[in-house]
């Protein structure tokens, strides 16, 4: 032992990670392929909404009956506690893995219901809005509030860039908003670290923060609608699910730009895309410590996301609210915006000089 006395030693950590990361033109082909190297077994359901059933929903179903699986397809329109309930009790002993096909509901409404009957999920993203693809939480809206719930990281991940590419623009966009945010979610985590001695990890912080200066760095490459667009940015959200996986919690992505777009989706009477939300949050919130917000506001300008409360189509007065609330929304993680209420006059005086409103 070198000298070293180690009967103190009590660390102990588990990583869900996924197996298999297929990204590029034409992957949605190598699902058959991809569950036949896992050996899954053949019941397979499919989750998605009635517009990514016809994106790739459909022919997911039609490549696993091909390699002799069987795949019923469930289509949901929200992520809510009553389509996972619903979604729970259509899974039955035979059932052997879930794909969620499409964005943010159909990935997030099979992530948690497989944690739930424990058995492998596959992410199927159609857009590359969010880094939830490949993170192992769930947001899902109990009692009209969205919460983050602790559910498996994919067994495999399949990202078709010519079908994320033909997405709408604004959904990479939201994308890049999310990853961005990373830049102000590992400074939270940084701050609570210091002043709350909260547990921290180097290596899902720099693995974060890289990901973000990346796409930050990049931001004059990422186009609507090309094939290489979609594949910088699906490998950054895949990127940043990875440090969350390593950290074991969504810290190193989610911070106080998330309160904000949290407390948004509360007051708004029309909410934005979260990306889009998070994205006009890193702002606000790199103005608040210090940083260079201005550096933010280009980067996300550059990729033709929203950085004031127009381009988010809410009020400015709900922008303001958002503010005030964020920092009682998830009460237990610290942030640069402390535990109570922000002051009015200090969240309308931030807002403006970031020219948010």
């Amino acid at each position: 032992m070198n000298g070293q006395d180690e009967k103190g030693f009590t660390k102990l950590k588990s990583m869900e990670l996924p197996r298999n990361i297929v990204v590029g033109k034409d992957a949605l082909g190598e699902v058959g392929r991809t569950c036949n190297k896992l050996e899954l077994r053949k019941n397979a359901l499919i989750i998605c909404d009635p517009v990514t059933k016809k994106v790739a929903g459909d022919r997911v179903a039609d490549i696993l009956v091909e390699e002799n699986y069987h795949a019923e397809i469930e289509e949901i329109s929200e992520a809510d506690q009553g389509t996972v309930d619903s979604i729970s009790d259509s899974i039955t002993d035979d059932t052997g893995f879930l794909l969620g096909v499409g964005g943010g509901k159909p990935i997030d409404v099979a992530k948690y219901s497989s944690y739930l009957a424990n058995i492998p999920f596959l992410s199927i993203p159609t857009a590359s809005s969010h880094d939830g693809i490949a993170s192992g939480r769930a947001s899902i809206e109990r009692n009209g509030n969205k919460i983050s719930v602790k559910a498996h990281s994919p067994l495999a991940l399949i990202a078709d860039t010519k079908i994320i590419a033909n997405a709408p623009d604004r959904l990479l966009a939201a994308g890049c908003g999310d990853i961005i945010a990373n830049a102000t979610a590992v400074k939270d985590w940084k701050l609570a670290k210091r002043l709350r001695n909260e547990e921290f990890s180097h290596y899902a912080a720099n693995l974060s923060e890289m990901t973000s200066d990346l796409l930050i760095k990049n931001v004059e490459n990422i186009k609507p609608g090309l094939e290489e667009s979609a594949w910088l940015v699906v490998k950054a959200l895949v990127s940043s699910s990875v440090a969350m996986s390593i950290a074991g919690s969504s810290r190193p992505a989610s911070g106080s730009e998330h309160k904000f777009s949290h407390a948004l989706d509360e007051v708004a009477e029309e909410p934005a895309l979260h990306g889009e939300q998070c994205g006009v949050g890193t702002i606000i919130m790199m103005y608040l410590h210090g940083g260079d917000w201005k550096k933010i506001k280009e980067a996300l300008q550059t990729v033709e996301a929203p950085t004031t409360a127009r381009g988010l189509e809410v009020s400015e007065e709900e922008v303001i609210e958002a503010l005030v609330r964020a920092p009682t929304i998830r009460p237990g993680r610290y942030t640069i915006l402390g535990d109570s209420e922000m002051r009015r006059d200090a969240a309308e005086e931030c807002a403006k000089e970031t020219g948010v409103i």
